[in-house]
């Protein structure tokens, strides 16, 4: 079978509240492990401000980088939602009242509901492809290959599916977790004995506390489940020779 190409995406998560640490930034685990999923590798995360101008330069350097850019937040009804805008300068495209995404929140409120706050959801590149929204109606967008979604994470989250057709994937990355009561100076030279004769599997290991002891998750990925598996019976092998306990984590 022969391995389709590599497909590489960056994600921009977009917002004051997120960088002052009151927001959480739960959207990049949801969209990485989407993604990935698809084939589709993340290299890159930025967390930057409701800025204008970083909005521009962060896109435009990324788009150029990246089969796909995904940017969360600041395409709400509030004066500090600046993404839409930013977007449409970064292609040179006329912001404005998107007729479709118009159409849609005019039929979505009730009359009389669908105020100057809430029109402002529709405005966005003009040319731009919607990104429907099963949930509160306001659809994200995008232009080229930089899609622009929403910061809350449920409404993301229930908008991304919309995508899987859309979006071009390589072969879906595997992974396998091995839960250790171990430290990780104790397995390190061992993980990198394994890591050099396996190298087309990513190997990560991940130190956990739980029920007052510590341990390590070793996470291996890759687009090959046998060699996922060639690399998981190595593991074990030195993890019996070590007479170190697997655990299961709930």
């Amino acid at each position: 079978m022969t391995n389709k190409k590599e497909i590489f995406a960056a994600i921009v998560i977009i917002g004051n509240e997120v960088l002052s640490g009151r927001t959480k930034d739960l959207n990049t685990s949801t969209l990485s492990v989407w993604l990935n999923s698809l084939g589709i590798v993340v290299n890159e995360v930025r967390v930057i401000p409701d800025i204008e101008k970083i909005i521009i330069n962060t896109v435009n350097d990324l788009k150029n980088k990246f089969d796909y850019v995904f940017t969360t937040g600041g395409i709400g009804p509030t004066h500090d939602d600046i993404t839409a805008e930013s977007i449409s300068k970064a292609f040179n495209l006329d912001y404005g009242f998107h007729r479709e995404a118009f159409s849609i929140l005019e039929k979505y409120y009730e009359p009389g509901e669908f105020n100057e706050g809430r029109q402002k959801m529709a405005k966005m590149p003009t040319t731009a492809n919607l990104i429907l929204n099963p949930t509160s109606g306001a659809p994200g967008f995008y232009v080229e290959n930089v899609f622009c979604l929403p910061g809350v994470p449920s409404i993301l989250q229930a908008m991304i599916g919309g995508l899987n057709n859309i979006l071009v994937g390589g072969d879906p990355i595997l992974s396998k977790t091995i839960n250790l009561r171990t430290y990780e100076s104790e397995i390190a030279q061992s993980l990198t004995n394994v890591q050099n004769n396996n190298k087309a599997v990513e190997i990560g290991s991940y130190p956990f506390f739980r029920q007052g002891k510590l341990g390590v998750s070793i996470v291996l990925r890759s687009i090959d489940q046998n060699k996922i598996d060639k690399c998981n019976s190595e593991i074990l092998k030195f993890v019996k020779e070590k007479n170190i306990e697997i655990v299961e984590l709930d």
